[in-house]
C-alpha cells in the first residue's frame, strides 16, 4: 500500500483537513536499508561467531586425522631408584678349567693312590685347577638409573581406520558449513520479520494519526453544528468516545513501533536505543511484484543446507561403520627405535650413557572378543539406517513445507489484490460520507462508519503488503534460493 493514497484523500477532503503524516526524513547516517541489516546481524550475530568457530575446529581435526598417514616421532625418558645393586652370583664362584691333552680338552681332576679321580662329599669329581671368580665383580651398582628411548612408528595397514577417519573429518568439515548456511537462513529471514514488522508499525503509526485527525475534525464539526442547533449533544459524545479510542490504540502503535525497532536493533547488533530509521519507512512503496511459485523438488533438495547436513550425516555415519570394521582386521605398523640408558647394559653396566638403534614390524590380529567387536559394527550398521530414514522423513517434510509456502504466497497475492480493491472502495466511501455529511444527508454515524472501514481498509492493506514481502523471503529460504553469501565470507 501507497501511504500517499490516504493522504491525498485527506488533502482533497470536503472539510478541509490538511494532514501532514511523513515524517521528516531522517539524516542517511541513521538510515538502514534491509541489505545493510541483514549484513549487520550476519556480522554481529554471536551464533554465526560459534558456527565459524565450528568450521575451523573442523579443519583443524581434518588436518589432525590426515597426520595419521604420516610416521609419528615420540620421545620418552625416566629415571628409576634401586634400593638393592644388581649381582649375578650369591657367593664367589669357582669354575673348573679344562686342559688339552692332545686329543681334546677334559677336565684335569684330583686323583687317588689308584690314579681314579675322586669324588667330593657331594658326589662330584673335584678338579685340580679352578678359575675363581669373585662375587663384587659381577656386581654392578644400579641404584640409580636414567633411561631413554626416541621411537618412530609408520602405519601400513590400520584395517581402514585411517581413511575413514579422514573422510569423516572431510564431511564434518563441510556440514559445519552446512550448518552455518542454515543459521545465516533463519537469521536472514528474522531480520525481514522484525524490518517489515517495523515497517508496517510505522505506516499504521502514520494512519492511526490521520484517523485521530479525522475524529478531532469530526468533532470540531460536530461541536460548530450544536452551536448551530442542528446537532445533539448525543453526536458529539459519540464522535469523542471514538476519538478517546483512537487516541489510546496511537499510543498503543506507538509503543510497539518504538519496542519493535528495539527488536531489530538487538538483531543488528545495534545497541537497543538506537535511533535506527528504515529505508522503507518514507518511500512510496511501489506494488509487490508477483512471486514465483514454480520449483523443482530436486532442485530444491540439492539447495537446501540443512538436507544436505543430512546427507553428510549419512556419509559420517557409514564412514563410522568402517572404523568399526577395522577392530576385526589386522593392523600393521613399522617400529624403529633408539635406546639408551646409564648405566648402560653395551660396557659392562658403565655409568654413561650409550644406546643402539633397533628396527622391526608389528602385527595385530583379532581372533576373538566374543562377538563384541562385530556388535560394534552392526550397530554402526544401523546407525547408518537411521540416518537414511530420517534423510527420507526429511525429504517429505521439506516437500510439504513447500508446498504449504507456495500456496500461502499465492494466498497473500490474492489478498493483496483484495484489499487493494476494498482500500479504493473505502476511499470512495469515506469521501461520499464526508460529502453527505457537509451537504446534511448523512448523519454523524454514517460518517464514523466510513471512518472506521477506511481505517479498517489501510490496515488490512498494511498487512497484506507486509505479508507478501515476509512470504516470498520464507518461500526463498524454503526453496534454498536465499542469497544467504552476499552477507558473510563462506570461505568455500
Amino acid at each position: 500500500m501507497r501511504l500517499s493514497r490516504f493522504k491525498s484523500l485527506l488533502c482533497c477532503s470536503v472539510l478541509g483537513v490538511s494532514i501532514a503524516g511523513a515524517q521528516s526524513q531522517a539524516d542517511m547516517s541513521g538510515t538502514y536499508s534491509l541489505d545493510s541489516c541483514r549484513a549487520m546481524a550476519i556480522a554481529n550475530n554471536k551464533q554465526m561467531r560459534i558456527k565459524a568457530e565450528q568450521i575451523k575446529a573442523a579443519g583443524y581435526q581434518k588436518k589432525e586425522a590426515f597426520a595419521a598417514y604420516l610416521p609419528s616421532i615420540d620421545f620418552a625418558g625416566g629415571y628409576t631408584y634401586n634400593q638393592k645393586k644388581l649381582s649375578i652370583f650369591d657367593s664367589d664362584q669357582h669354575l673348573p678349567i679344562q686342559s688339552f691333552d692332545g686329543k681334546g680338552y677334559s677336565f684335569d681332576l684330583v686323583t687317588g693312590p689308584d690314579g681314579m679321580p675322586i669324588k667330593g662329599p657331594n658326589g662330584e669329581y673335584i678338579p685340580k685347577n679352578v678359575a675363581y671368580l669373585p662375587k663384587d665383580a659381577m656386581t654392578y651398582d644400579i641404584h640409580n638409573v636414567f633411561f631413554g628411548a626416541v621411537t618412530l612408528t609408520q602405519p601400513i595397514y590400520m584395517g581402514g581406520k585411517i581413511v575413514a577417519m579422514n573422510k569423516i573429518t572431510r564431511y564434518a568439515e563441510e556440514l559445519a558449513r552446512s550448518m552455518q548456511d542454515n543459521s545465516a537462513e533463519d537469521i536472514i529471514y528474522a531480520v525481514d520479520a522484525a524490518y517489515w514488522q517495523v515497517v508496517s508499525l510505522n505506516a499504521k503509526h502514520e494512519l492511526a494519526t490521520s484517523y485521530v485527525a479525522l475524529l478531532d475534525t469530526l468533532h470540531n464539526n460536530v461541536q460548530a453544528m450544536i452551536n448551530e442547533g442542528v446537532a445533539t449533544r448525543s453526536d458529539l459524545l459519540t464522535v469523542d468516545v471514538k476519538l478517546n479510542s483512537a487516541n489510546v490504540d496511537l499510543v498503543k502503535v506507538e509503543n510497539g513501533l518504538a519496542l519493535s525497532r528495539m527488536a531489530l536493533a538487538q538483531l543488528c547488533g545495534l545497541p537497543v536505543n538506537s535511533d535506527m530509521h528504515l529505508e522503507d519507512e518514507n518511500i512510496d512503496r511501489p506494488d509487490p511484484a508477483p512471486i514465483a511459485t514454480t520449483y523443482d523438488m530436486s532442485d530444491v533438495y540439492s539447495r537446501r543446507p540443512d538436507l544436505h547436513a543430512l546427507e553428510l550425516g549419512v556419509k559420517i555415519a557409514g564412514e563410522k561403520s568402517k572404523v568399526a570394521l577395522s577392530s576385526m582386521l589386522p593392523n600393521l605398523a613399522l617400529v624403529g627405535a633408539y635406546s639408551f640408558s646409564n648405566p648402560n647394559m653395551y660396557d659392562g653396566f658403565k655409568k654413561s650413557f650409550n644406546g643402539a638403534f633397533s628396527i622391526g614390524a608389528m602385527l595385530t590380529i583379532p581372533i576373538w572378543h566374543w562377538g563384541g567387536n562385530y556388535n560394534k559394527y552392526r550397530a554402526a550398521k544401523t546407525d547408518v539406517n537411521i540416518m537414511k530414514l530420517q534423510l527420507e522423513d526429511a525429504k517429505e517434510k521439506i516437500e510439504l513445507q513447500v508446498s504449504q509456502a507456495a500456496f500461502k504466497a499465492k494466498e497473500a497475492m490474492k489478498t493483496y489484490a483484495m484489499t487493494q480493491s476494498n482500500l479504493t472502495k473505502a476511499n470512495e466511501n469515506l469521501r461520499q460520507a464526508q460529502l453527505g455529511f457537509k451537504e446534511g444527508v448523512s448523519t454523524t454515524d454514517n460518517v464514523m462508519e466510513a471512518q472506521t472501514a477506511w481505517l479498517k481498509a489501510n490496515s488490512e492493506n498494511i498487512d497484506a503488503e507486509i505479508d507478501v514481502n515476509l512470504c516470498r523471503v520464507y518461500l526463498s529460504k524454503v526453496l534454498g534460493t536465499m542469497d544467504y553469501e552476499t552477507y558473510y565470507d563462506t570461505e568455500k
